[in-house]
C-alpha cells in the first residue's frame, strides 16, 4: 500500500465548522498532486424512535439546497472533546425538545470523501421524553422554522424511496436502523 504522504498544505480560508485547504500528495508511482478540499469537524446525528415505532423527523430549511428538507436531528462536533454520543444527545435536545435513556451506535460514515473529512456518528435513541420547557434550548436563524412531525418508520423509509427524503445522511440513517432492527429480531 502506498503511503500517501502530504507534502505540503496550504488554507484556503479558515472557517468555523471546516476549512477549506490544499494539499500537495505523493501519488504512487511518482510525482505529486494537489487536492482541494473541506476539512471537516465532523458531526452527529440521531434517530429519536418511539415504542410505538413512530420517529421524530424535522423539516428544516436548508440554505444551499434552496428547499426545506425532510431531516433527522443532528449537528456539527463544535466543542472540543465531547463524546459524539453527547454530542447526538444534545442535538437531540436542541432540535427536537426531545430526551433518550438509551443511545447505540449505528455507525460512522463520510459523508463524500472525495472532497471532505466530514465523518458523520449515527446513533439510535429510544427511550425518549420531553425536554421540559424551562429547559429547552433557544433556537436561532433557521433553526427557529424547525417543524418536528411523527412518521411512522416504515413510512419514513417509504420516503426515502420516494424522494419525499432527499437528505442522503437522513437516507442513510433511516437505512441504518433498518438494518438495526432487524438484526435484533
Amino acid at each position: 500500500m502506498h503511503d500517501y504522504r502530504v507534502t505540503d498544505r496550504e488554507l484556503l480560508h479558515d472557517g468555523f465548522i471546516y476549512d477549506l485547504v490544499v494539499e500537495t500528495v505523493e501519488m504512487p508511482g511518482g510525482g505529486t498532486a494537489r487536492r482541494e478540499f473541506t476539512d471537516h469537524a465532523g458531526a452527529v446525528l440521531a434517530v429519536p424512535l418511539d415504542e410505538h415505532g413512530r420517529v421524530a423527523m424535522i423539516r428544516q430549511y436548508r440554505v444551499p439546497a434552496k428547499e426545506y428538507m425532510w431531516e433527522l436531528p443532528a449537528g456539527i462536533r463544535d466543542m472540543d472533546g465531547e463524546d459524539p454520543a453527547e454530542t447526538a444527545r444534545r442535538e437531540l435536545a436542541e432540535e427536537a425538545d426531545l430526551r433518550c435513556e438509551r443511545i447505540e451506535k449505528l455507525g460512522e460514515f463520510y459523508t463524500t470523501p472525495g472532497v471532505s473529512s466530514e465523518l458523520i456518528h449515527y446513533y439510535l435513541a429510544t427511550g425518549l421524553s420531553p425536554v421540559p420547557e424551562d429547559e429547552r434550548h433557544q433556537r436561532s436563524e433557521e433553526e427557529t422554522d424547525i417543524e418536528l412531525v411523527w412518521w411512522d418508520f416504515d413510512k419514513a423509509l417509504a420516503a426515502v424511496a420516494d424522494g419525499q427524503i432527499r437528505n442522503g445522511v437522513c437516507a442513510l440513517a433511516l437505512n441504518l436502523t433498518r438494518l438495526h432492527l432487524e438484526a435484533g429480531k
